[in-house]
């Protein structure tokens, strides 16, 4: 069975649907999602997408992108930092029009609210930069979106996932997709193609990650022979709910919520004395787990607490809403009277696909194009957050670099040939093998254990000899898959069959992980080596882009440069 679409859009987030509206009305397209369009992922971020609006106090975008560049410890390509932060504004006002209900401040105007690593004046203060609609931001810009395409008449292929990539003479002309209600595969012709699949959090045990996010878009990418850009940097939010991951939105603390350790102290102060509680998530991670290994704990466990009840009622109930009810639910706990329990979860990726500034997906470290691809959100590495992302910037880059890359895209439609005939695909073959796999291996138990070694030996901390075990448990657990058996040869929901076919990715994922990290002999941003401490500019200030050779099955590693044009490196102080 196959369909055409001039556009073809694989993951139905803010950045997805972003580039749809930018496209609608101008050619055929077509949005693919696992789930529901509805509940993507991107429905979960709460606390703000930044903009440097200067509604509550001055703001400038230069200060917005210094931010930016100093929060990514100088690995973010500066070009297309001031890309975003200088459209942060107009777009931000944009989501305004198509009727995103922002919270307002007492002068009718969009609020706005301190974040981490958010300053005025090049590092010398907190400023309110998050505009929020309550502790929803991201649920109100997806359903605006949605209604948007659906007003512009974009096809949606909803509980559909993707399986394969198919290229015709190097330029990317289609995909095949599997219907979950059947089985059934599809083959989709299409003039471009838009990966739009979101990160990969599904490779640790504990995570703010739906169950969806198992890396599909990349993935794939690294099993057509193209690398992977930046992937040891992988961000653990500071403050999830003990024990499940739940995120309790660094809102919070730009509300005036303190992290607190087993003795009552305010132990940011020590680590980031300038904005304390508000520092970029990699410091704020990294100081929970320092307090933890101290014996500083509470009650000398794994985790800290997270302070609200010095907050008036109010503002819990109108801007921390949903976040308080997650504290009620999962910790079982009342914020207003008493702290939350929380630890590091892992939480975003700031690597992925390499592309140019508009999101054409790029082959190398000369930045060669891969015809007809495209890529943007958290699957993409642009890449604007380089080491280590600032909260708010996630549903900005979305945004900015969605409606770019449906800017790119509708450039490539005007200029590029039509429909390519499709390639065969050996997707039928490898999912017969899997339906009918008959061995003793479960794929849940393969999983539990790539997600407790990667947690252990690849998350917060990370050494070279934790991590080169690491490598050889990824090689152990690969050869367990090739020996897993299914319960249910039934194509119809077969759930068991689709966690077989994400687990592929996500030992391929953390494979290209652990490598790009053994490489990276320094620590910067989110990525710290206990044996090499410091940042090492004058070997490591430069992009990895890991890559997997098809006849050896080896991952091998190259480097591009990071663009940079305003601010040289500096020691990140806060």
């Amino acid at each position: 069975m196959s369909d055409r679409h001039d556009v073809l859009i694989i993951g139905s987030g803010i950045a997805g649907l972003r580039a749809a509206v930018r496209l609608g009305g101008s050619a055929d397209i077509a949005v693919v999602s696992k789930v529901l369009p509805t509940r993507s992922h991107s429905g979960a971020a709460q606390g703000g997408i930044c903009a440097a609006l200067g509604n509550e106090e001055e703001d400038r975008w230069e200060w917005h992108m210094y931010d930016t560049v100093k929060g990514s410890d100088f690995l973010g390509d500066q070009d297309a930092i001031e890309i975003m932060t200088r459209d942060a504004p107009d777009d931000v006002i944009e989501l305004e029009h198509m009727g995103v209900p922002f919270s307002r401040n007492v002068e009718g105007r969009i609020a706005q609210r301190p974040f981490g690593g958010h300053t005025r004046d090049f590092g010398k203060a907190a400023v309110k930069r998050a505009c929020y609609a309550s502790d929803r931001t991201g649920r109100v810009i997806l359903d605006t979106l949605y209604e948007q395409c659906v007003k512009t008449n974009v096809r949606f292929y909803p509980e559909y996932n993707l399986m394969d990539l198919l290229f015709r003479e190097g330029r990317c002309v289609g995909a095949v997709l599997m219907e979950f209600a059947t089985g059934k595969l599809l083959r989709i012709q299409a003039r471009s193609v838009l990966l739009a699949t979101g990160g990969w959090g599904k490779m640790f045990k504990t995570t703010s990650n739906c169950f969806a996010n198992t890396g599909d878009g990349p993935a794939i990418h690294l099993k057509k022979g193209y690398p992977l850009q930046d992937m040891e940097f992988i961000q653990f939010h500071p403050t999830g709910i003990k024990g499940f991951g739940i995120l309790i939105s660094e809102a919070v603390r730009g509300e005036g919520g303190i992290l607190r350790n087993s003795s009552g102290e305010r132990f940011m102060e020590r680590y980031a004395p300038t904005i304390k509680d508000l520092a970029p998530r990699d410091i704020v991670a990294r100081s929970i787990m320092r307090e933890i290994r101290d014996g500083r704990g509470i009650n000398g466990e794994d985790y800290v607490h997270l302070d609200l009840t010095h907050l008036d009622g109010k503002t819990i109930d109108e801007k921390l809403w949903e976040i308080a009810s997650f504290a009620r639910i999962y910790a079982g706990i009342e914020p207003k009277r008493e702290p939350i329990p929380v630890q590091p979860t892992c939480h975003y990726m700031m690597g992925g696909i390499p592309t140019d500034n508009r999101g054409q997906v790029i082959s190398d470290e000369t930045a060669t194009p891969v015809p007809g691809l495209f890529a943007v959100g958290e699957s993409a590495c642009i890449s604007v957050h380089g080491a280590n992302r600032l909260g708010t910037n996630s549903l900005l880059d979305l945004v900015v670099f969605g409606r770019r890359a449906g800017d790119a895209i509708s450039e490539w439609l005007a200029e590029s040939a039509d429909y390519a005939q499709l390639p065969e695909d050996n997707v039928t073959i490898r999912l017969e093998a899997l339906v009918n796999a008959s061995d003793t291996e479960k794929v849940p138990d393969i999983r539990r254990a790539l997600q407790s070694i990667m947690t252990e030996k690849c998350s917060v901390f990370r050494d070279k000899e934790g991590m080169t075990e690491l490598k050889r448990d990824i090689t152990r657990l690969k050869n367990r898959y090739g020996r897993i058996g299914l319960s249910s040869r039934n194509r119809h929901f077969n759930y068991e069959l689709l966690d077989a076919w994400e687990l592929d990715h996500l030992l391929d994922l953390a494979e290209a992980t652990v490598n790009s990290a053994l490489w990276r002999e320094e620590s910067r941003g989110a990525h710290f080596r206990e044996d090499f401490i410091s940042r090492d500019d004058e070997h490591f200030l430069v992009h990895t882009l890991a890559k997997k050779e098809e006849e050896s099955g080896t991952v091998t590693i190259e480097t591009r440069p990071v663009s940079i044009t305003r601010f040289q490196p500096v020691e990140r102080k806060y």
